[in-house]
């Protein structure tokens, strides 16, 4: 496992998968759930009631799909998440701290919520997750770039018809398939979806449209495909 300390201002690329490689996500539910806890566990307040308080108020009308409850207390974010993807047996987040160990106090509340909610709702006990999630400080700004396009464009190719080799052939089409997957940022982060999970105001100042943010992704993949220390300094060979 490696996880670097991280400090107030630190952007950090998060990552961890299913015990044993498993699938976590057996269903969309289970997907929509974590990005549930993206949205609403990513509070100061304690999340013990969360999801009972939304279903209370969401079967009355009072709170729609990932909408703050406008009866809830004034939103304090623990931290900034900037990106996220979530695949069959892993998910990849992109943060940025904000208040001391506001990533830390963010992934405890997201790995004990989702695996009580998959374990009460699949009749299971035991962990989810293949251990303590791993966290990598982003170094430099250049680098900060390439991981926010490696989770939110690059991950969802893996999914697309013939993976990444299949991607490179037919990128347009790929890139048109990672900006429809509904459990990755891309979409959020060019307004043709709001979960209002994301915060990107600093990362969407480098590139003012998605055309531009389609060219350096397009860059990004090739330099995947040629520069191994580049993909391997994204993640763990065992991820």
């Amino acid at each position: 496992m490696r996880k670097d300390e991280i400090s107030v201002g630190d952007y950090a690329h998060i990552y961890n998968r299913g015990n044993r490689k498993m699938v976590i996500f057996n269903g969309n539910e289970d997907y929509w759930r974590l990005m549930n806890i993206l949205r609403y566990f990513n509070n100061q307040k304690s999340t013990e009631k969360v999801f009972q308080e939304l279903f209370f108020l969401k079967k009355s009308g009072r709170c729609n799909d990932f909408e703050w409850p406008p009866s809830w207390s004034e939103r304090k974010p623990l931290v900034e998440v900037k990106t996220f993807c979530l695949m069959p047996n892993h998910f990849h987040l992109l943060l940025r701290e904000i208040i001391a160990g506001g990533i830390a106090m963010l992934m405890q509340k997201l790995g004990i919520g989702f695996t009580n909610y998959t374990n009460a709702k699949y009749g299971e006990s035991g962990r989810i997750f293949q251990g303590s999630y791993k966290a990598r400080v982003i170094s430099s700004e250049e680098y900060l770039q390439y991981v926010d396009a490696y989770i939110q464009v690059l991950n969802p190719f893996e999914l697309f018809e013939g993976g990444i080799a299949g991607a490179v052939k037919n990128f347009d089409k790929a890139f048109q398939f990672a900006l429809d997957y509904p459990f990755c940022s891309l979409g959020e982060s060019f307004g043709i979806r709001n979960f209002s999970i994301l915060d990107r105001e600093d990362l969407n100042q480098k590139f003012p449209n998605i055309k531009a943010y389609k060219e350096f992704a397009q860059d990004a993949l090739f330099c995947r495909r040629q520069n191994e220390d580049f993909s391997l300094g994204l993640i763990d060979n065992d991820l």
